[in-house]
């Protein structure tokens, strides 16, 4: 059975606490409970720090876990580093920073702080590997995808772009473990200024060659020729900066309805078990969005009438 407040907007008591989320990252976790211990799922390890299975412990030993993978494997190229909006992805990946620069893997990462959707990352792997098959690039993602605001995530990314498989998780999750439990004592680590100073890091800007490529795979003529009113609701997510260039590059006819990036996700409406979730295969959690197509109802998220909403989006859905 549903929760009596799924597709309804989050009450402020349902919201993460931000602050003690971020604060809490900086505990150690208590390995003696297995549900405290790096594990792998869909090729990423996901956890909260406010329960201690997403903690800064984790991310410097899946980190250092991954540099030795790496060498192991023979990936001499560069690791590009994205994270996504969730509250816990950019200490995640200050910390990851920290530990590849001290372990001199050259690693490159969206300038400015900005996000890097999973495509994006593994777009821009397999485009330098295409070039340079002798010297190949992987990657990081640090995303829990569309999991509750107090989720953290991080993932591997292999040479051929996509999640790596349960060979390489199951050797990362292994040597992370064993890592946390000597203490994190065998992973390299720099402060986080002297990180960003060394030769081997740069920040990139990967959204632009990825837009650039989109006509590759995308009939953008198509579109332009259907004369296709689109709306865009990024749900707050990495992709958020994207769509605005997307359409004046491409000439489309694109108006993003929800531009906000708030680590509470406060705008969502709650999921069928009462959590805030960005499942976009969710009625309840994408009942805010539904709404818009819909003239005759009154919208969830923001208890405008139907009336009033048309006028709001009139940019993208009223006829010509």
């Amino acid at each position: 059975m549903a929760h009596p407040l799924a597709g309804q907007p989050a009450p402020k008591d349902a919201l993460t606490d931000v602050a003690a989320l971020l604060q809490a990252y900086h505990d150690q976790p208590d390995l003696a409970d297995p549900a405290r211990r790096v594990a792998f799922g869909t090729s990423g390890h996901r956890g909260s720090a406010l329960n201690g299975s997403f903690n800064e412990a984790h991310i410097l030993a899946i980190t250092q876990a991954v540099c030795e993978y790496r060498g192991q494997q023979g990936i001499t190229g560069p690791l590009f580093l994205g994270m996504d909006t969730h509250a816990l992805s950019a200490p995640a990946q200050r910390t990851a920073l920290e530990v590849l620069a001290a372990n001199r893997v050259e690693v490159h990462y969206q300038k400015d702080g900005g996000y890097s959707p999973t495509p994006v990352i593994s777009r821009t792997i397999l485009a330098w590997n295409r070039v340079h098959p002798n010297v190949r690039a992987d990657g990081i993602v640090i995303t829990p995808s569309h999991n509750p605001p107090a989720d953290g995530g991080i993932k591997y990314n292999p040479p051929h772009g996509g999640p790596a498989d349960t060979d390489a998780t199951g050797w990362i999750e292994n040597r992370a473990n064993a890592l946390m439990a000597e203490g994190n004592q065998g992973v390299k680590r720099l402060p986080y200024e002297r990180a960003l100073a060394v030769p081997n890091c740069h920040a990139d800007d990967f959204m632009a060659p990825y837009i650039a490529d989109l006509d590759q795979v995308i009939d953008f003529q198509a579109i332009r020729d259907a004369r296709l009113r689109i709306g865009v609701d990024p749900m707050g997510g990495a992709a958020v900066a994207y769509w605005r260039p997307i359409a004046e590059r491409y000439g489309l006819n694109i108006h993003v309805v929800n531009e906000s990036v708030d680590p509470a996700f406060a705008f969502m409406t709650l999921d069928h078990d009462g959590k805030i979730r960005m499942d976009c295969s969710s009625p309840y959690a994408m009942a805010g969005l539904v709404d818009l197509k819909d003239p005759s109802t009154t919208c969830s998220r923001t208890g405008r009438s139907g009336r009033a909403r048309r006028r709001w989006a009139r940019p993208w859905s009223a006829p010509p």
